[in-house]
């Protein structure tokens, strides 16, 4: 049975969203026949939910971007200091429009299918921590 929903303003639904895309990205599954750049969407969008969770539990408004350096940078305003593991997901916003379709960028490689998942795997896990505190 899938959990209860909360309202699309609510953190907390962002962040489970955020932790389902991440949960998609890990799938042990065999790749061979499979694209990594389609989990490589999801890497990103987990990053980017987890991110717009954090907004959301600090008040700030962000505007509907995959942009994550604008997004992080937007925490940041709010004298919120964003790790430097954190920051490394700028490398997934590459991986919120392009990967979707055919021929657009090259293939993504397995190692940069690894790379992808731990970087949104810490951003999650940073966003859980924080969001766990008193905004």
């Amino acid at each position: 049975m899938p959990p209860k929903r909360r309202p699309p303003d609510d953190p907390v639904e962002w962040l489970k969203r955020a932790i389902t895309n991440l949960e998609r990205a890990k799938a042990e599954i065999p790749l061979t026949h499979l694209y990594f750049e389609d989990f490589c969407f999801d890497a990103q969008q987990a990053a980017e939910k987890a991110i717009k969770a954090v907004l959301l539990h600090l008040g700030v408004r962000f505007p509907y971007t995959h942009d994550l350096v604008d997004l992080l940078d937007l925490i940041e305003k709010t004298g919120r200091t964003i790790p430097k593991a954190v920051r490394g997901a700028d490398r997934l916003t590459r991986f919120a429009v392009a990967t979707r379709y055919p021929g657009v960028m090259e293939p993504v490689t397995r190692r940069e299918y690894t790379r992808a998942v731990k970087v949104a795997g810490q951003v999650v896990r940073w966003a859980e921590k924080l969001m766990a505190k008193k905004p």
